[in-house]
């Protein structure tokens, strides 16, 4: 006898998958990485390829063996999540810390919530925080840019442009300002850090591909930008930087260097952990915004993206709780 499925309205269906969107952002993600792998060379293919692998293995064993459920690979979510913790590793990091991330990807950020679709934090982000606590050293040894030919563990090392950001604002000494790549190289990728660092001219195609496509909307990544960009010219504008550093120049380098393009267009905005409705989107992307500023300029590390995203993550619920009222509902 066949079985009807009745459930509320409504009931049209936009052709959208899991597996379509998921395809989409890693394509979208595709000219940083390419970028990646032309700055970085072999290390940035091999911490990307074993961090997939790792991530797909994991999700695999977890849910055939302990969940006892059938296993959904094919909806590219654990590709999509190890090629994110790839992003956000340095491309020199040894290939046991990169599948240790992994681990912690799978397991504590997604399956033991109960997998796709049920964990309160970005899979990826709980993997590149819990190998930043545990191994700092190797997670802040950055490799600088040599070109295709770059090798993977004996690459040369320095210090990201963030870094000397956040001493020359500490000490407000400007002896560092000629260690910063110019604001073009810091556009095109010509500088120190993660994979997903490099390229801010690649993330932001990737970026606007994901809006015109509709798998995103401009609301969270529109309100981090925004809200850096304010609190670095307010920065600039209370005199707070060194000399010979315009504030123009400050609210920049404050959007082309770090994470913040990946995380406003590509951490942020994951499905799961971020709010529905427009306004929760856009007060979570403020929230994003100030908390990585904060850090950026008071806090212990050059870096915050990952722990406002894991911060803001945490205010989803309340956050889903903003909801415009129904026709002729009265006002409490």
């Amino acid at each position: 006898m066949k079985q009807l499925i009745v459930a509320p309205a409504p009931h049209a269906h936009s052709g959208d998958t899991v597996r379509k969107n998921m395809l989409l952002v890693i394509l979208a993600l595709m000219p940083a990485y390419v970028v990646s792998v032309i700055e970085f060379g072999f290390g940035a293919l091999i911490t990307a390829a074993i961090s997939v692998a790792a991530c797909m293995l994991f999700e695999w064993l977890i849910t055939r063996f302990m969940l006892k459920e059938p296993t959904h690979l094919d909806d590219c979510s654990a590709i999509l999540t190890g090629l994110l913790l790839a992003f956000n590793l340095p491309s020199n990091l040894p290939w046991w810390i990169v599948i240790i991330g992994a681990l912690a990807a799978m397991t504590l950020g997604k399956m033991a919530f109960g997998g796709l679709g049920q964990n309160l934090f970005n899979p990826a982000l709980v993997g590149r925080v819990f190998l930043l606590i545990s191994f700092p050293v190797q997670m802040t040894t950055w490799p600088r840019p040599m070109g295709f030919a770059g090798s993977y563990v004996d690459a040369e090392t320095g210090a990201t442009p963030l870094y000397y950001l956040k001493q020359m604002l500490k000490s407000g000494d400007n002896s560092a300002l000629g260690e910063l790549p110019d604001l073009m190289q810091s556009f095109l990728g010509a500088m120190g850090g993660s994979l997903g660092e490099v390229c801010a001219q690649a993330l932001i195609i990737g970026g606007i591909f994901l809006i015109c496509t509709r798998v995103i909307t401009w609301h969270i990544p529109v309100s981090i930008l925004a809200t850096a960009a304010l609190f670095a010219a307010c920065t600039g504008l209370c005199g707070a930087l060194p000399e010979g550093m315009t504030t123009g120049q400050y609210v920049l380098y404050t959007l082309l260097t770090g994470g913040m393009m990946l995380g406003a267009f590509f951490m942020a905005t994951d499905y799961v952990t971020s709010p529905m409705t427009g306004w929760g989107k856009i007060i979570f992307g403020v929230g994003i915004g100030l908390i990585v500023m904060v850090i950026r300029t008071w806090g212990a590390y050059p870096e915050g993206m990952s722990f406002a995203i894991l911060i803001m993550n945490a205010c989803v619920p309340l956050l889903n709780r903003i909801r415009p009222r129904r026709f002729g509902e009265k006002k409490k």
